[in-house]
């Protein structure tokens, strides 16, 4: 039978950094309400020009520090009552009519790091601190770069299965309309949170035919960032962070930017073709079922490697036991 709750296998929210803002739409002293990881939450620019991200609901009576709350200095003040809660610490300092703070008051403070243009905070199931940290990219914000494109969009779908498209090099040719897959070689850091695939192939460009590269870094799930390579002087990037809403649904950011000797040759360009690379794989995630034990063929070395790779970034892993997939004969 072909009934969908028959062959889907739900997959939990996966743990690591995930973008819940850009940094230009952050100013000082805004305060936003935030709906991620199946949490309400609170993010606000301090005084100082520090972005924060706290728990949304006041220990008071409840009310939602985002809608309404007010950056007072280093804190973010609750419209119901005035109470202040210290953006890092995520503990009241501050009940205008009381003199005496009580212990509870205090709500819980996310992780935050900003950079690569975007604000990130680190999610993980059992609250436990960062284990592992991401690069700040040079081009983003270079002279010699061109000011960042960005794109976004929500989709009903699964951070890792939006992911594992990287280690899918057969799906571009079908999907995307590639005549040929190139040879592709992947690495892994010693503390495999992050890996590279790295493909080659000869390409004609606007300055010449060159043996280029396509490089594609992950950290975690659902950051990754796309480089082309090979012309003396010049080169493209792609930078995205993929973040769960609640279960099954996720919001997608996507920066591009290339040397400004290839803005009028080829920017318009490329950001065409991830938009309408995004909404072509749109149509099959939106679609699909996740399969926590797929049927692989001998082929399907890079997914075999992925899901295994994957399994660490949750703290249940939904079922992906490392060699539990059936292979095709």
């Amino acid at each position: 039978m072909a009934r969908r709750q028959d062959h889907h296998d739900p997959l939990p929210i996966p743990n690591g950094w995930f973008a819940v803002d850009w940094s230009r739409e952050l100013h000082v002293g805004d305060v936003k309400p935030l709906h991620y990881f199946g949490e309400e939450l609170v993010l606000f620019r301090t005084r100082s020009g520090e972005a924060r991200v706290l728990d949304a609901f006041c220990p008071h009576l409840g009310a939602h520090l985002g809608h309404g709350g007010r950056v007072m200095g280093e804190t973010v003040r609750c419209p119901f009552h005035g109470w202040q809660f210290e953006g890092t610490s995520g503990q009241c300092t501050t009940i205008p009519y009381c003199e005496r703070i009580p212990a509870q008051a205090r709500v819980r403070p996310w992780p935050v790091q900003e950079r690569n243009g975007m604000v990130f905070v680190w999610r993980h199931d059992e609250h436990k601190p960062p284990d592992w940290d991401f690069p700040v990219l040079p081009e983003i914000g270079h002279a010699d770069w061109s000011e960042p494109r960005t794109f976004e969009v929500y989709m009903d779908t699964y951070v890792q299965d939006t992911h594992e498209n990287n280690n899918d090099p057969v799906h571009f040719q079908y999907v995307h309309g590639m005549l040929e897959t190139p040879p592709s070689e992947i690495s892994y850091t010693p503390d495999s949170t992050h890996y590279r695939i790295v493909s080659h192939s000869e390409q004609q460009t606007p300055f010449g035919t060159f043996e280029m590269s396509l490089v594609r870094d992950s950290w975690g799930l659902g950051l990754t960032s796309v480089r082309s390579e090979g012309i003396p002087g010049a080169g493209l990037l792609m930078y995205s962070s993929t973040t769960p809403v609640d279960d099954g649904r996720v919001h997608s950011r996507w920066l591009l930017t290339c040397t400004n000797n290839l803005v009028d040759l080829a920017g318009e360009e490329f950001m065409k073709g991830l938009t309408t690379g995004v909404q072509q794989d749109m149509e099959i995630w939106k679609n699909k079922v996740h399969r926590a034990r797929p049927v692989l063929c001998e082929a399907d070395v890079y997914l075999v490697e992925f899901r295994k790779w994957a399994r660490q970034f949750y703290t249940h892993p939904a079922g992906d036991a490392p060699g539990g997939q059936e292979r095709g004969a």
